[in-house]
């Protein structure tokens, strides 16, 4: 199978079809589309457009493609269609992406749409699942899955997996329970086929399940399948009752936003924002760090104002300033990058002084070895052996400081509970600039002996 790719010429062609009326067109088109390369083509419409194209599909076509469009049109479409049109789309979905839809509206709208549902068993599970914090297993689960009775036998077993099948899209696992629906572990279909007829579930089923409580955080969740390679997850409420399931494309999302708000938050920007976002939206999630870095220079600036005298008599120093400040924020952020990422992933294990304890040692090995390069070149650039030494002993000071304040502040925030990102990036090269220049003309005017 060729994979689809969206053309200027196509996405004209759907646009004139869809300006003249011309349905015949556009289902001939679009017929053969997967639901994910159709959003893509709708993505690239105006709001009008899109919502004509997905009411011209009936809504077996259309209830997934929500499920990949944009935010934005998605929340415009919604808005023009009515509580009956909505509802007959979520009646397409499962629970989980029907609860994502859902939230999107207003409370009245929501209300409307899930008494349209003309499935209650469907709607009772979407409200039950609306009750749930989003960034938890309860609000990432689906309701959606295949569970069996220990006490069943194997014909009988059969017969109930075929009947709970039609409601799930896909079957990752397949889950026992006791008579009070507790989780008592998973069932292998291979076991299951080679089992004699007369067994019994509990005679064949695998006890060992790996399994999330409802209220654990998503990235949690995430970590815990990420480790152990799981395609589905179950869930269990407190008293461990089967309560729902996870599965590897809802991990997949929280994977990739956790990382899109991590990368923005590395580069200085406070709020969720998207390229497409009002100027306003965007000055806002950007000018708080850009206040701090201004304050940060001006910080700077004072430092320097305070060693006025030894400038005035060295000005070789003045040359060289942007290159401290330069290096310290490079080692900080290196040093920050690789913390939140073990921190992210969970490979840095114990306390925090074991590790900035090593950051020091990298960085005084980086530090001479920098500080050496930097000597050289000062000493036969000006032939001043004081002005060299000064300049390259900072060095090395300025970036063991900056490594340690690049390991030790992630380390500090995620140890009280606060997420890590906010360490790296413009909070780092602000913090390391005004240390960097401090130390620098502090050790110089010590060296130089002004």
């Amino acid at each position: 199978m060729t994979p689809f790719k969206l053309t200027s010429e196509f996405l004209t062609e759907i646009q004139s079809a869809i300006n003249s009326k011309n349905k015949k067109m556009l289902l001939k088109r679009t017929a053969d589309l997967h639901y994910a390369d159709l959003a893509e083509v709708i993505n690239e419409l105006n709001p009008q457009e899109a919502t004509y194209l997905v009411k011209l599909f009936p809504s077996e076509k259309t209830a997934d493609v929500f499920t990949e469009l944009d935010e934005d049109l998605r929340e415009d479409i919604l808005a023009k269609l009515t509580s009956e049109e909505i509802a007959a789309e979520i009646a397409e979905l499962d629970t989980d992406d029907a609860v994502d839809i859902i939230t999107e509206l207003d409370e009245e709208i929501a209300k409307e749409v899930i008494s349209n549902l003309n499935d209650r068993e469907h709607a009772a599970e979407i409200v039950e699942l609306l009750r749930y914090d989003e960034d938890t297993a309860g609000g990432l689960m689906a309701k959606e899955l295949i569970r069996v009775n220990e006490n069943w036998s194997i014909n009988n077993c059969v017969r109930e997996m075929r009947a709970q099948a039609g409601q799930v899209t896909r079957v990752h696992s397949i889950y026992v329970v006791d008579d009070d629906n507790t989780l008592k572990g998973r069932l292998s279909l291979k076991d299951l086929l080679m089992a004699p007829d007369k067994a019994h579930i509990k005679d064949v089923y695998i006890k060992k399940v790996d399994y999330v409580e409802v209220n654990e955080d998503s990235e949690e969740v995430a970590k815990i399948m990420a480790k152990y390679d799981l395609e589905a997850i179950p869930v269990v409420d407190e008293m461990r009752r089967l309560v729902g399931r996870i599965t590897i494309d809802d991990i997949v999302d929280v994977i990739k936003e956790e990382a899109d708000k991590d990368y923005q938050q590395m580069a200085g920007i406070t709020q969720d924002v998207e390229a497409s976002d009002s100027i306003l939206e965007l000055t806002k999630a950007r000018l708080p760090w850009l206040i701090v870095g201004l304050l940060g220079g001006l910080g700077a600036a004072v430092i320097m104002g305070g060693f006025e005298d030894i400038l005035t008599k060295h000005a070789l120093l003045f040359f060289f300033t942007p290159l401290i400040a330069a290096m310290a924020g490079n080692v900080g952020v290196q040093s920050s990058a690789i913390i939140v990422q073990g921190l992210a992933n969970d490979d840095i294990k114990g306390g925090i002084l074991p590790r900035v304890l090593k950051e020091m040692l990298l960085a005084l090995f980086n530090g001479i070895i920098l500080a050496v390069l930097l000597f050289a070149c000062t000493w036969i650039w000006k032939g001043s052996l004081a002005s060299a030494l000064a300049i390259s002993i900072s060095l090395i000071v300025v970036i063991i400081i900056a490594g340690i304040i690049g390991t030790f502040t992630p380390m500090f925030l995620h140890k009280n509970k606060i997420d890590p990102a906010l360490a790296t990036g413009p909070f780092i090269t602000t913090c390391n600039d005004i240390f960097g220049i401090l130390i620098y003309f502090w050790i110089a005017k010590l060296i130089l002996g002004i």
